[in-house]
């Protein structure tokens, strides 16, 4: 999974560059559109009644009851008992060829549009959606009429709240069809990252599983928003208006949730237990307005009040709530040094400062700009989200690299152990036995040297040396299996070391080499004197053994942390990383006639001493021991 999107990497980042640059192109070709259209000044309204007919709004002599607005006018609020407005525009008295009319804001349910008493255009929406725009061509012939338009509602508002535009037909095609072709390609695009998202969600892990799919949806509903959201579905697609209109108000419904509850799975974790409530909340009310819109429209939409109510005035109060919420919490964990949520706040921010932009840019110029800057707010906001769960997966991954890299080290421990526990037992119950019939022999064979010839006498020697090596190896065993510290004292590290220079120094001068020595006088550790120089001396003498020219041995102290450092650097042979892994096992030395067990008592005498130990080395650089001890103030 991870291989596939480092490989697919570079395709998102294509794809989303070109999505940025045809939605850029959308933009400015709708903005070049609108900067060239020409605009009616003044165009008149009134209300009408259920019996009004074209025929009489044309022959009415009552110039009275006609309201006439300028461009940029802002619409009277609609009676309570008025359902109709009737709408009249006066063309000009030359028009060129291939002209048309358009409308870009409506609301009405029913628009019907009339040159003179002949009816051109009409659109009725049997559903609860009243935003409609109006396109017509008019020809030269229509010159000097006027436009009748009457508008229908059952809903709260009705009337014309933007400019109404004359130009050449084709122009004002291309500005119908730019005006939604951002959310068109935004959901889209919204909608193939999370299908292909949900494939992928197959894939993964359970644990990864749920914050995957919840952030799927996230871009889902989003998408499903975006083309839901757009007037264009609901004019050219009128049959499935009702379907449409419950998609985006079932997209909305899961997308809260969702949201909650990607925020708590990839920051809370269960450590709020009110967030986890008001998902709950979240969930169960989104789940109310689902059925009460089933209700509503198996009713013919006769509760459509009741149903505005709790699925716009409640659910804003709600969506309020539950940004600020989020915004407070992510701001909580950007104070505790939390990356995520500093993510999380900055896409937050942009998807902010991209609607406050969108808002001055709506003022500045008089309530006629067309909201777009928000939607990129939103891109922004859902790549900050991708960028968070990608985040947590690559730390979820080296976590998983890490507790590997643990259980093989345990594994390992636990194996050597193991065999710890055998040799143990094994030189307990054999050692002793062995080691008096040694002594016996070695002695006879002294008196047998002793009263031979010469060359009998050099065999009967190396014969003793032997006795005596294998002596030395069940010495070691018995130290191993039973390492105990006859006494306990406190105990100057610079005089321990400085004791055992006259034993060290001769030898790395016979070897060649020469050993400096830095130790603070002042450092203290609790211990046995013996086998502190035991665990000594058997570092010190592998690296006099790994002396190549020029040897050297650093040794140096020094106290951090309230535990004592000791230092065995050598610029020997070096030691290869497989084998570092394998110091301390029974058996295994990097010696030609090495047995292992020097360095496996060493590291059980440090063990006994509350120590421990560590291997850096690099192969023909030399080696470098490090044996940390708890100071005495730790004891």
């Amino acid at each position: 999974m991870q291989q596939w999107l480092q490989k697919h990497h570079l395709r998102w980042k294509i794809g989303l560059v070109i999505m940025f640059g045809l939605l850029f192109m959308a933009n400015h070709g709708f903005a070049e559109q609108l900067d060239d259209v020409k605009t009616i000044p003044k165009w008149e309204m009134k209300w009408g009644g259920p019996d009004d007919t074209i025929q009489n709004i044309i022959t009415s002599s009552d110039k009275d009851q006609w309201m006439t607005f300028e461009s940029g006018a802002e619409m009277p609020d609609k009676p309570k008992d008025v359902s109709i407005a009737w709408v009249r525009i006066q063309l000009p008295e030359k028009l060129p060829k291939d002209f048309g009319l358009y409308i870009d804001g409506i609301y009405a349910q029913q628009v019907s549009v009339y040159i003179g008493d002949r009816l051109l255009n009409e659109v009725k929406f049997d559903f609860p959606y009243d935003e409609q725009r109006s396109l017509l061509p008019i020809s030269a012939e229509d010159g000097g009429g006027s436009v009748y338009l009457k508008l229908q509602t059952s809903m709260e508002r009705l009337g014309i709240h933007s400019d109404i535009r004359l130009d050449h037909y084709t122009s004002l095609t291309h500005t119908f069809i730019f005006r939604d072709l951002q959310n068109i390609i935004l959901g889209f695009a919204f909608l193939f990252i999370a299908v292909i998202m949900l494939i992928c969600s197959l894939f993964l892990k359970q644990k990864q599983r749920a914050s995957w799919i919840s952030l799927s949806l996230i871009i889902l509903t989003l998408g499903t928003i975006f083309l839901t959201y757009s007037p264009f579905l609901y004019a050219n697609f009128t049959p499935f208006g009702a379907l449409i209109l419950n998609t985006f108000d079932v997209s909305l419904a899961i997308f809260l949730p969702s949201l909650i509850y990607f925020f708590e799975k990839i920051f809370d974790n269960g450590k709020f237990k009110w967030i986890r409530i008001f998902r709950k909340f979240q969930i169960g009310y989104s789940a109310f307005c689902i059925i009460l819109m089933l209700f509503n429209q198996l009713n013919q939409f006769q509760f459509i009040e009741t149903y505005l109510f709790f699925t716009l005035t409640m659910l804003s109060v709600i969506m309020i709530f539950e940004f600020i919420l989020i915004i407070s919490l992510s701001i909580v964990f950007v104070i505790r040094g939390n990356r995520e949520a500093v993510i999380f706040s900055s896409g937050f921010a942009i998807f902010a400062l991209m609607g406050i932009f969108d808002l001055i840019l709506y003022y500045s110029n008089n309530q006629k700009y067309q909201f777009f800057l928000w939607k990129f707010g939103v891109v922004g906001f859902i790549i900050a989200l991708i960028v968070i769960l990608g985040r947590r997966f690559a730390i979820n991954q080296e976590q998983m690299s890490n507790y590997s890299k643990e259980l093989e080290f345990y594994n390992h421990q636990l194996q050597l152990s193991e065999k710890m526990e055998m040799i143990s037992s094994l030189a307990a119950s054999v050692a002793h036995e062995v080691r008096n019939p040694l002594q016996v022999t070695r002695g006879f064979l002294q008196l047998v040297a002793a009263r031979t010839d010469d060359k009998n006498k050099e065999y009967m020697t190396i014969a003793i040396e032997e006795l005596d090596r294998a002596s030395v190896i069940i010495t070691d065993f018995l130290t191993f299996a039973k390492p105990q510290l006859d006494e306990i004292v406190e105990l100057n590290v610079s005089k321990e070391i400085g004791q055992i220079e006259g034993i060290i120094v001769p030898l790395a001068t016979l070897n060649g080499g020469r050993i400096i020595v830095n130790v603070p006088s002042d450092l203290h550790i609790f211990g046995n004197s013996s086998k502190l120089k035991q665990i000594l001396i058997n570092i010190i003498k592998n690296s006099i053994e790994a002396f190549q020219a020029d040897g050297q041995i650093h040794i140096w102290a020094y106290e951090k942390n309230e535990e004592v450092f000791i230092h065995i650097k050598d610029n020997g042979e070096g030691i290869e990383p497989m084998q570092l892994r394998k110091l301390g096992e029974p058996y295994y030395s990097t010696k030609t006639k090495g047995t292992g067990l020097g360095l496996m008592v060493t590291f059980r005498l440090i063990e006994i001493m509350k120590g421990h130990i560590e291997f850096k080395s690099q192969r023909f650089l030399g080696t470098e021991v490090i044996i940390r001890f708890p100071n005495v103030t730790i004891n």
